[in-house]
C-alpha cells in the first residue's frame, strides 16, 4: 500500500528552530566505483550490447538498472555467459578460479576491479608465498572477500567481528598477518584487530591500510554531522557494505536516528517528526543525482538550508581496465576514464 504523504504543515519540528540539512562531503562515487561503471559505458559503446557483466558492478540498484536498460546483462556465475562472449569482472573483484572458468569457456574479458582491491589480493598472495597465515577480516558471502579468499584459500581464515577475533584459532600464530575488506567499518576493524593483536602478539599489519581512502573519508564526514543531526539519512543499497557502515557510524557518533534509502521516494515522512537538523550522506556506489533527488524532498518539507560539512578533497582517479583501453586505442577511441564529455549525472538517470 502506497504510504499516506504528508503535508509539511504537518511535519512537527521544535518549535523556534530553523529546518536544515547538513551535507556531508566527500560523499557518493569513489575512484573504483567511477572506473568500473565507465568501463561498463564505454564497453557498451565500443562493442555493443549486450556486455555481460558478473555479479552487480557496484553495490547499487540504481546504477544497475540503467546499466541494463542500456543492454548489459548481470549474471551470478562465469557459466551463465554464453561460450565466446564478453564479461565485465565487478569491481568487488574475482578468485583465480573465476578466471579459469573464463577461459575455459572462451570468455573475452574485462577485469574492471577496483585497483585498491586488486592490492589486497597481491598482499594475500605475497603474505601466502611466505608461508604466513592470514586473518582477513571481512563480511562472509560478500564478493570482495570471496575474491581475496580464492587467492589462497588454504592460507587464509575469515574473521567477521570482534566476537569471532575472541574465538579464532590459527595453525601458525607466530607467522601470522592480517589484512581486510576495503569497504569496512575502520572503529569496528580496529577494535577486532586489537583483539587479535592481545591474542597473538607476533600478528603483523597490512604493509599499508587496506579499508580504502574513501570509505574512510566518508566515515569521517558522517563522524562530524552525526553529533548535530537528529536525523541522518544515507543514500545506498542494503548489500553495499559502505553504506550500511554509513548508518551505523552515524548511530555509534550521536544521530538520534539513522536510515538508508536507495531512492528519495522511499523516506517515511514520520522520520521528520521532532527533527530540526537531517545529516545527509550517500555510499561510495551512489550517483549524486540521487542525493540531489533527496535533497529535493526535504526542501519541500520544510529543509531548505542546506550547510556542506567537507572533511576532505577527493581527486583520485584510476585508468580504464587494460583490456579495455588496448581495445579503445586500437579503433583510435579515446582511452581515458571519461564520458566523453558528458555530464555523470545525466548519464545515470
Amino acid at each position: 500500500m502506497p504510504r499516506k504523504r504528508l503535508e509539511p504543515s504537518e511535519i512537527r519540528s521544535p518549535e523556534g528552530v530553523e529546518k536544515k540539512v547538513l551535507l556531508a562531503a566527500p560523499r557518493g562515487y569513489c575512484a573504483g566505483v567511477d572506473r568500473a561503471v565507465i568501463a561498463v559505458e564505454r564497453a557498451l559503446d565500443h562493442y555493443g550490447a549486450p556486455v555481460y557483466v558478473r555479479k552487480e558492478i557496484v553495490h547499487n540498484r540504481h546504477v544497475v538498472d540503467t546499466l541494463s536498460a542500456r543492454g548489459a546483462i548481470f549474471v551470478d556465475e562465469t557459466d551463465q555467459v554464453p561460450a565466446g562472449e564478453r564479461v565485465v569482472f565487478s569491481a568487488h573483484g574475482v578468485s583465480p578460479q573465476v578466471h579459469r572458468e573464463a577461459e575455459a569457456l572462451g570468455l573475452s574479458t574485462i577485469d574492471a576491479t577496483c585497483p585498491l582491491v586488486t592490492k589486497v589480493h597481491r598482499e594475500a598472495v605475497r603474505f601466502a608465498r611466505d608461508g604466513y597465515s592470514i586473518l582477513l577480516v571481512g563480511h562472509a558471502g560478500h564478493e570482495e572477500v570471496e575474491g581475496t579468499m580464492g587467492e589462497a584459500p588454504e592460507h587464509i581464515t575469515l574473521v567477521q567481528n570482534p566476537a569471532e577475533a575472541r574465538t579464532v584459532t590459527v595453525e601458525n600464530p607466530e607467522k601470522l598477518v592480517w589484512i581486510s575488506q576495503t569497504t569496512l567499518s575502520v572503529d569496528e576493524t580496529m577494535e577486532t584487530v586489537n583483539i587479535l593483536r592481545e591474542r597473538f602478539p607476533s600478528l603483523q599489519d597490512p604493509p599499508s591500510d587496506d579499508i580504502c581512502y574513501a570509505t574512510q573519508n566518508r566515515q569521517v564526514a558522517v563522524k562530524k554531522v552525526a553529533p548535530d543531526a537528529d536525523l541522518v539519512l544515507v543514500v545506498g543499497s542494503a548489500n553495499s557494505s559502505n553504506s550500511v557502515r554509513l548508518v551505523e557510524v552515524a548511530l555509534e557518533h550521536g544521530a538520534k536516528a539513522a536510515y538508508r534509502v536507495d531512492f528519495a521516494r522511499e523516506v517515511d515522512e514520520s522520520w521528520f517528526h521532532d527533527v530540526a537538523t537531517v545529516g545527509v550522506t550517500s555510499g561510495a556506489s551512489v550517483p549524486e543525482t540521487l542525493v540531489q533527488d533527496l535533497l529535493r524532498l526535504l526542501s519541500d518539507y520544510g529543509f531548505d538550508a542546506v550547510e556542506e560539512i567537507r572533511t576532505a578533497e577527493e581527486d583520485l582517479m584510476f585508468s580504464l581496465p587494460r583490456e579495455l583501453r588496448k581495445d579503445l586505442k586500437a579503433a583510435g577511441q579515446e582511452t581515458s576514464n571519461k564520458r566523453n564529455g558528458a555530464d555523470r549525472d545525466h548519464e545515470l538517470r
